[in-house]
């Protein structure tokens, strides 16, 4: 269920990021509305999964989902130019992405380091 939460605030970053822009210096009040709305949900959720997936790993998967996301949409509504080197990159950052979905998780810290001494 984490990952799921995590999903869909990274989802949810893709969207305030690309209202943000739209939004125009938040004169516009509808892609205002929008992102405010956005951020918060977004946050709530990556925290409620941070709290159940490390952090590392759920930031890295929040901003990556978001990252991707934001630019492949702006590719598909013109405001941003397709480049074959960019479909690259996205790809890579989807792969890592799925990549740390698949890293068995070890709970390896200090604490448990110090018991062992």
């Amino acid at each position: 269920m984490a990952w799921i939460a995590l999903v869909i605030s990274g989802i949810l970053e893709a969207v305030w990021a690309t209202a943000l822009g739209q939004s125009d210096g938040f004169t516009q009040p509808g892609p205002t509305i929008v992102f405010f709305v956005g951020v918060v949900l977004s946050m709530l959720g990556l925290g409620w999964a941070a709290a159940r997936i490390p952090i590392g790993t759920a930031y890295a998967v929040w901003v990556g989902i978001g990252a991707a996301l934001t630019v492949i949409y702006a590719m598909a509504t013109g405001d941003e130019a397709f480049s074959p080197w960019k479909a690259v990159f996205i790809s890579g950052i989807i792969l890592a992405v799925i990549g740390l979905k698949l890293v068995p998780e070890k709970k390896a810290g200090l604490a448990e380091e110090a018991e062992r001494a």
